[in-house]
C-alpha cells in the first residue's frame, strides 16, 4: 500500500538530515516569542479537516535580521489551499495561519535588510515560495528548489529531496506563517519581495506571488512550440492562465478541459473561444455517454485528426478521484493522488507527445498507464513548483506593457473577514467563483475594471 511505502521512507529520514537549516518554524504567531505581545490582528486560520476561521491572533514580528514586515494590501485563494481544507496535505496543525500569495507595504525591516532594496513605505508582492537568494538552485534562479528554506525531514524521505519553504502551507513545507491575514513576517525579504511601480494596480501585481507564475512555468518547461495543438486540463485560475500563456506561442489550438461553471466562465470572456482558436471540452458531459467513444481521450483524438494534441498540461491536481476505485483506494489509503487525468493525458497525447503535471500530487497513484507511456515515447514532465524568482520580472513586464491583463480570471473582490465562507464558495464553485481579490483594512480603493466588493 501507498501509506506503507511512505512510513518506510518517512521513518528511515527522521533525525538523519544532516543539512538541516535552522529557520525558525512559525507557522502561528502564537508561540512565545513570535508574536508582537502589544498587537493583535485578523487571519484566516486552520483549525482541522473542513475548518477555517478568521481570529484575532498576535501580529508578527522580526525575529531574523534579514525579515521583513508588511501590512498586507491584496491576497487570494488558489485551488491548491483547498487542499488543506480538505485535510490533504501532511502536518498542518490547529492555528496555522493559511495563504501563500500575498502583497503589500513595507512597514520595517530587519537590521540586515537593505533599505535602498526594500524601502519601507513602498509596494511589493512577496513570492509564495521562500528563496534564501545564495544556494546551488537559487543561483539559477530555481528558487521553488533552495536548500536552505525547509528543515523538513519528512518532505526529504518522502520525495527523496526537499523543496523551498511556502508561506501557509504546512510544516511540510517549512511552517511559514501566510498571508490570509492583515501583517506578514517575510524572511529573506530582500530574496522574496518584488517591489511593484506606479501604474501597476494591486489587483494585477498581487497574482505575481504564484499563479501567474506557475502558469507561465507550465507552459514553458512543459515546451510549447508554434503550431502545437495544446490541451489543458483544469480550467480554473491557473488553467486558464496557461491556456492564455500557450496563445502567445501561436499553436495551432488550444483545448480547455474541464465542466460547468468554470467553462462557462472562459466562454463569456475570451473571444478566442467563438474564434475556433479555443476549443471547450466539458468532460461530465462526455463521461455520461453510452459507449466507449465518450471519453476525454477519444474527444481529444478527434479534435486533431486522430493523432491526439502534440502537448497535455495538468492543472487540476491529484485528489479529485472520478471514479470508484480511485474513490476508494484513496479513501482506504491505498493511495494519496489517483491517476485518472495523468492517464488521460498520457493516452491522449500523439506519439511522443509531452505531459507537464502542474496541479498538486501528494505522494503516490496506482493504475498508472506506464506502458501507453513507454510504448509511445510520451514525455511526463513535473514542472515542480514554479520557481517564481525566474519569471516575475519578465510578466511584471507583459502587464505593464498590456500584454498580460491578470484581471481576466479576477471574478470577486472580498473582505478578509469573509475568507471562511470564501473558502466553502470556492470548493463548491458558488457565483462561479473564480480568482478573488482579498482586502483588508490596509488596501488601496479598488482598481477600476476589477470587481466590486461582494460583503458575503
Amino acid at each position: 500500500m501507498a501509506t506503507a511505502r511512505l512510513a518506510g521512507k518517512i521513518e528511515q529520514a527522521i533525525g538523519h538530515d544532516d543539512n538541516a537549516v535552522t529557520q525558525q518554524d512559525v507557522a502561528s504567531y502564537r508561540e512565545d516569542g513570535a508574536g508582537d505581545p502589544d498587537e493583535t490582528m485578523k487571519a484566516l486560520v486552520w483549525r482541522g479537516k473542513g475548518d477555517v476561521r478568521v481570529e484575532s491572533v498576535p501580529a508578527p514580528r522580526i525575529l531574523e535580521p534579514t525579515d521583513v514586515l508588511i501590512k498586507v494590501t491584496g491576497s487570494t485563494i488558489c485551488g491548491s489551499d483547498l487542499h488543506l481544507l480538505h485535510g490533504a496535505i501532511l502536518q498542518m496543525s490547529p492555528g496555522d495561519i493559511l495563504g501563500h500569495e500575498f502583497m503589500g507595504v513595507v512597514h520595517s525591516v530587519g537590521a540586515h535588510v537593505d533599505p535602498a532594496k526594500v524601502t519601507p513605505g513602498k509596494r511589493y508582492v512577496a513570492s509564495f515560495q521562500i528563496a534564501c537568494g545564495s544556494c546551488f538552485f537559487c543561483d539559477q534562479k530555481l528558487s521553488s528548489q533552495c536548500e536552505k528554506t525547509n528543515s523538513n525531514s519528512m518532505a526529504k524521505g518522502m520525495y527523496g529531496g526537499r523543496t523551498a519553504g511556502i508561506f501557509g502551507y504546512s510544516h511540510f513545507v517549512g511552517g511559514f506563517a501566510g498571508g490570509q491575514a492583515e501583517w506578514v513576517r517575510v524572511p529573506w525579504g530582500e530574496v522574496n519581495l518584488l517591489e511593484i511601480p506606479d501604474g501597476v494596480e494591486d489587483e494585477k501585481a498581487l497574482f505575481l506571488s504564484d499563479v501567474l507564475c506557475t502558469a507561465y512555468n507550465a507552459v514553458k518547461d512543459t515546451r510549447v512550440y508554434e503550431g502545437d495543438t495544446v490541451a489543458v486540463f483544469g480550467c480554473g485560475p491557473i488553467g486558464q492562465m496557461a491556456a492564455r500563456f500557450a496563445l502567445m506561442e501561436r499553436p495551432k489550438k488550444v483545448i480547455l478541459v474541464d465542466t460547468e461553471p468554470r467553462l462557462g466562465f472562459v466562454a463569456s470572456r475570451w473571444p478566442e473561444a467563438e474564434s475556433g482558436k479555443l476549443e471547450l471540452v466539458d468532460f461530465q458531459k462526455l463521461s455520461s455517454g453510452a459507449t466507449r467513444k465518450d471519453t476525454v481521450v477519444s474527444k481529444l483524438k478527434e479534435l486533431t485528426e486522430g493523432r491526439g494534441p502534440d502537448v497535455a498540461i495538468e492543472c487540476a491536481a491529484g485528489e479529485y478521484a472520478k471514479g470508484w476505485l480511485h474513490k476508494a483506494e484513496i479513501a482506504l489509503g491505498a493511495e494519496t493522488d489517483t491517476s485518472e487525468i495523468l492517464n488521460e493525458m498520457v493516452e491522449g497525447v500523439r506519439n511522443y507527445g509531452r505531459v507537464g503535471v502542474t496541479g498538486v500530487y501528494v505522494g503516490y497513484t496506482n493504475h498508472f498507464a506506464i506502458g501507453s507511456l513507454m510504448q509511445r515515447g510520451i514525455r511526463l514532465i513535473g514542472n515542480g513548483q514554479a520557481p517564481v524568482h525566474k519569471y516575475w520580472k519578465e510578466l511584471l513586464g507583459m502587464i505593464q506593457s498590456g500584454q498580460l491583463d491578470p484581471l481576466q480570471m479576477v471574478s470577486h473582490r472580498v473582505r478578509l473577514e469573509d475568507m471562511d465562507k470564501v473558502y466553502k464558495m470556492f470548493d463548491a464553485r458558488e457565483e462561479s467563483m473564480q480568482k478573488v481579490f482579498v482586502q483588508t483594512k490596509w488596501s488601496a480603493p479598488r482598481a477600476e475594471g476589477s470587481p466590486e466588493l461582494s460583503i458575503l
